[in-house]
């Protein structure tokens, strides 16, 4: 039975190895931890694959940038509530109906016969797929002992490899061997069985100290997806008026979500200080925020604009976005059993290799050659699995004791939210580029250029969070 319920947190030797960590875990309850990560991670680079094809039969080509948008929506929306209901509900039927609600929104897109359904779906994947993310990262943080969480992290991130190298395999077949609906039939039945499977061994035990039954933060999830909503309708169509009105909308849904969350006590979705970048928990927010919004390009616009430029075909152009994940598992998994004193260290090493991804994407993209985009993407995700443990172990160590729980389900949610605002984001710059028109690889090149240019204006952000982060519990 797993139970998934917390054992506390226990001091011990900085070195762990894998051995003793396989060999005094709760092997289930990281099972069932990785199983809900797999949905998210593998549908992810499924649909990048199969995107070129999804637009080839149904059109909807401006709402390229909406396919990841509303999907990081729908995380947000299920993500940021998450460590809520654990800590209300305990992981069993939250985490059950996130699987069930993924596997609907499978059969909505693989129905869908229009752009706009697809758009349907994808918002119902992300409730879902986002809900188990976050769960899971909740869950890490609750169940394992501190000095275990780093490899419980990679063990995360091995998984995620997997996926990488199965989802754009999964997704090509679907495209070249049959369609691109299969794709979405094949994980509908997968998160119906997760679903079933969770139903009869999680527990429901509550996770938190959270008694008093309050209402769920129905408006403060509105705001911030009103906030997503305004700045990628923003990009639809490009003029300055209208452009500048929708964003301008956009920062003042985010500016009022953060001022009511911050007034409403213990059902805060984020900790107390998460918008002061001296601080420990703003410095990581604002951090893992712009270099999110920075790295969402290859994912977003990638697909179409190598195929546009370099006529590559739907499975290597699979692979390629799916380097970055791999990128991610191997170097995740190779700096895992860093003592904590060096955390600081393999942050700011990962945020300037996923930095310098973006330069190398600025010209490899437009001018190849191929095997040097793939080379960025592995960059590019390898600085995230270098960083990203660290991230966590040293934020949660440093932040209050009262949100440690809100940051560790935070991280992931403010991740998705720039991987949101910044396919938006990104929509306008490549809409008022010429996306819409490109009909040559010159025209295609140019868009991809002002794409990722503006990336590293995202990164500088991202720096200067990250300055706060280093600087934090010194």
């Amino acid at each position: 039975m797993v139970s998934l319920s917390g054992t506390g947190q226990r001091a011990g030797a900085e070195f762990v190895s894998w051995h003793e960590f396989f060999g005094n875990v709760d092997r289930a309850q990281l099972l069932l931890v990785c199983l809900a990560v797999w949905l998210h991670a593998a549908d992810s680079l499924v649909v990048a694959t199969m995107l070129p094809a999804m637009v080839g039969e149904i059109g909807g080509q401006a709402f390229v940038g909406w396919t990841f948008a509303l999907y990081e929506i729908g995380s947000i929306v299920a993500g940021a509530a998450s460590a809520l209901m654990v800590m209300r509900r305990g992981l069993r039927w939250p985490m059950a109906a996130a699987a069930a609600l993924f596997a609907l929104g499978c059969t909505v897109s693989a129905l869908a016969p229009a752009m706009p359904e697809v758009l349907l779906g994808r918002v119902m994947q992300g409730l879902g797929g986002g809900g188990l993310v976050s769960m899971a990262f909740v869950a890490i943080n609750a169940v394992f002992p501190r000095r275990y969480i780093a490899r419980a992290m990679a063990a995360l991130s091995a998984l995620w490899g997997v996926s990488a190298f199965l989802g754009p395999l999964i997704g090509g077949f679907f495209v070249e061997h049959g369609s691109w609906r299969g794709g979405f039939w094949f994980f509908a039945a997968q998160a119906l069985a997760l679903c079933l499977w969770i139903t009869a061994v999680a527990s429901g035990k509550p996770l938190g100290a959270v008694t008093e039954a309050r209402r769920f933060p129905l408006a403060r999830l509105a705001l911030l997806s009103a906030a997503i909503l305004m700045v990628a309708s923003g990009g639809i169509s490009v003029q300055p008026l209208r452009t500048t009105l929708f964003v301008g909308a956009g920062l003042c849904c985010l500016a009022l979500f953060l001022r009511y969350d911050r007034r409403a006590g213990d059902d805060r979705l984020l900790p107390v200080d998460a918008v002061d970048p001296r601080g420990i928990a703003g410095a990581t927010l604002l951090m893992i925020l712009a270099f999110s919004m920075a790295t969402i390009a290859i994912t977003a616009f990638g697909p179409i604009l190598i195929t546009a430029i370099h006529g590559t075909p739907a499975l290597t152009v699979g692979y390629i976005i799916a380097c970055s994940s791999i990128g991610w598992t191997v170097l995740a998994v190779g700096v895992s059993g860093a003592p904590a004193r060096l955390d600081g260290v393999m942050v700011a090493s990962g945020m300037a290799m996923a930095t310098l991804s973006i330069l190398i994407f600025l010209y490899a993209v437009p001018n190849g050659p191929v095997w040097l985009i793939a080379v960025a993407a592995f960059l590019e995700g390898g600085g995230f699995g270098i960083a990203w443990t660290f991230v966590i172990r040293r934020a949660t160590a440093l932040a209050r004791p009262e949100d440690a729980a809100r940051l560790a389900g935070a991280i992931p949610t403010v991740s998705r939210l720039g991987y949101a605002l910044g396919a938006a984001y990104l929509g306008i710059v490549a809409n008022a580029s010429g996306f819409l028109a490109m009909e040559t690889a010159a025209e295609a090149g140019f868009v991809a250029r002002a794409v990722f240019l503006s990336c590293l204006l995202l990164a500088a952000v991202g720096f200067w969070g990250l300055g706060g982060f280093m600087r934090a519990g010194r």
